[in-house]
């Protein structure tokens, strides 16, 4: 845990400055950049053509390029920085960029505060920007839920995971974390065209987020304002989520705010027939998005405060 201290500074910075808009419209994001990379990757090595076994070999090749060639990038920079705790609070502000504990909360908001004053419109609109349902079938709850899903599982994938292999690597582990991540958001779905090519970029994701969304779900539970409630559903729904990792903060907030998520819902016309999380529970609100996010607020902060404390020892 040498780099705890660096990821409670990378939290601060983070929750205080973010990205500012400018800058990306300037220059883009650390992500932006991975993303032009694995597009390349994908269009010159994901060929149509190929037979399914050596489109997933490519997919293979793909990843491990990847993920390795950001670490290694990590670590360079990583072993240029001065020792001591200017080497902490740099290794910290480097990594500031690849947690998204600002723009979550902002994209939640911007979904909870025209949906508690009416405008679904709106709310429709913000909502588009963090699910892939789609919006114009949602209702207030379906607005409601699909937010609070959002805020659980990018939490955990945002926050938590980043955070968790920098602690434990430093740079190397939170840029890893994020080519993984950022491998499985573009190409590690059931597509037609990745179903092959991204079975690696989902292999490796599912095992990079196996400890963070268990981590992520805890924190929920143990500053939820019914502990009792929140842990059993958290105990006995996670695996009933598609997801071998998603279910455990879903069902620890859908169990922590006492309502149901998850359940159908439409992609791209077709009906996903998903089990609900908390079944019998009541729909969601948008005063219950307002209620999650206090929670994911003091989740965060929880976590900084083990870093820290981490650090100190």
């Amino acid at each position: 845990m040498g780099f705890a201290g660096a990821m409670a500074v990378a939290m601060a910075v983070d929750a205080l400055i973010g990205w500012p808009s400018a800058l990306f419209a300037r220059i883009g994001h650390p992500v932006t950049w991975l993303g032009r990379l694995i597009h390349s990757l994908d269009c010159a090595w994901n060929r149509d053509a190929d037979a399914p076994a050596l489109r997933r070999v490519a997919g293979v090749a793909a990843a491990i390029l990847v993920i390795a060639m950001t670490a290694a990038i990590g670590w360079a920079v990583q072993s240029l920085l001065p020792s001591g705790w200017v080497h902490v609070v740099l290794v910290g502000v480097l990594a500031g960029p690849l947690v998204a504990l600002r723009s979550l909360d902002d994209h939640v908001a911007a979904v909870a505060d025209p949906l508690a004053s009416g405008d679904i419109a709106a709310a429709r609109l913000a909502v588009a920007q963090i699910v892939g349902r789609d919006p114009a079938t949602l209702d207030d709850a379906g607005i409601a839920r699909a937010t609070i899903e959002s805020l659980a599982e990018n939490a955990s994938d945002g926050i938590v995971a980043p955070v968790f292999w920098g602690a434990l690597f430093g740079l190397p582990g939170i840029l890893g974390y994020k080519a993984i991540n950022t491998l499985d958001s573009m190409i590690g779905h059931r597509s037609e065209r990745h179903e092959a090519f991204g079975w690696a970029a989902a292999r490796i994701d599912d095992l990079a987020n196996l400890v963070p969304a268990r981590l992520s779900g805890l924190l929920f539970v143990l500053l939820a304002p019914n502990r009792s409630q929140a842990w059993a559903c958290m105990l006995r729904d996670a695996h009933r989520h598609r997801s071998p990792n998603a279910g455990w903060p879903e069902a620890a907030m859908a169990g922590a705010l006492g309502v149901r998520l998850s359940g159908p819902r439409i992609y791209h016309g077709h009906i996903a027939d998903e089990p609900w999380l908390n079944e019998g529970a009541r729909d969601p609100l948008a005063t219950d998005i307002f209620a999650g996010l206090k929670l994911y607020r003091r989740a965060m902060m929880l976590l900084c405060g083990v870093f820290v404390a981490l650090a100190l020892l």
